[in-house]
């Protein structure tokens, strides 16, 4: 299960991580928001409607689901089953209530958050990707305010810097270092980047570093977090 922030590049990561490495099937999430320019629908999400999505949620047809942004989002049940019972690894990129939703039916699945090395960065990225207006910006910021408390709760913590080196590093969690082993005797040595860290202390410093920059941001925004 990974997470992270919005514009924390999380898809981007887990894209290059599938070009290099065979066996990873993503679960594709169903989500009520409409699509970004150039998504397509059934690639980056299933776009449905809410009337769609609360069908679903009745006939227990989600392993999770959540409310953000103003927009439902959830993991389709019967996907993920079927390709886990053929014993292929499933991915889930997924919100951080889903992911503690998930926890709680399948405990020995590792959760990684993908983050973004401050909260300077992840303003910069959410603005530069140019897909969002200002609003939704401003939302995702606020947003982040709360998913940075839920940083301590993940067994991993992956810093985005570079993608490459961090799709490197989440290979290496999901699979072990000696699939990592393996692959870099194939590779150049990885560029410097793509920090994994895990000890708890160091989980909660950065997730109270990232907490406390992200208000003068959204002061400086003219919005109150």
């Amino acid at each position: 299960m990974i997470s992270g922030f919005s514009g924390a590049g999380k898809g981007t990561v887990i894209s290059s991580m599938r070009k290099q490495h065979d066996g990873y099937v993503l679960s594709v999430s169903m989500t009520t928001r409409k699509p970004r320019k150039g998504e397509t629908d059934g690639v980056e999400y299933h776009f449905v409607t809410n009337e769609v999505f609360e069908e679903l949620i009745r006939n227990d047809g989600f392993l999770e689901h959540a409310g953000y942004a103003d927009h439902y989002y959830g993991t389709p049940r019967a996907f993920v089953e079927e390709n886990m019972n053929a014993g292929r690894d499933v991915l889930l990129e997924i919100e951080v209530q889903g992911a503690m939703q998930i926890r709680k039916k399948y405990p020995q699945v590792p959760l990684i958050f993908i983050a973004p090395p401050d909260a300077a960065e992840l303003e910069r990225r959410l603005t530069g990707r140019g897909t969002d207006q200002e609003e939704v910006v401003n939302k995702r910021l606020r947003q982040a305010v709360v998913e940075a408390e839920a940083i301590p709760d993940y067994d991993y913590l992956l810093i985005n810097d570079h993608i490459e080196p961090c799709a490197f590093s989440l290979n290496r969690i999901i699979r072990g270092t000696e699939d990592a082993d393996h692959d870099a005797e194939e590779m150049q040595s990885p560029a410097e980047g793509g920090e994994i860290i895990t000890d708890p202390e160091k989980k909660k410093a950065f997730a109270s570093s990232f907490s406390a920059d992200l208000p003068a941001i959204l002061e400086r925004r003219g919005i109150i977090s």
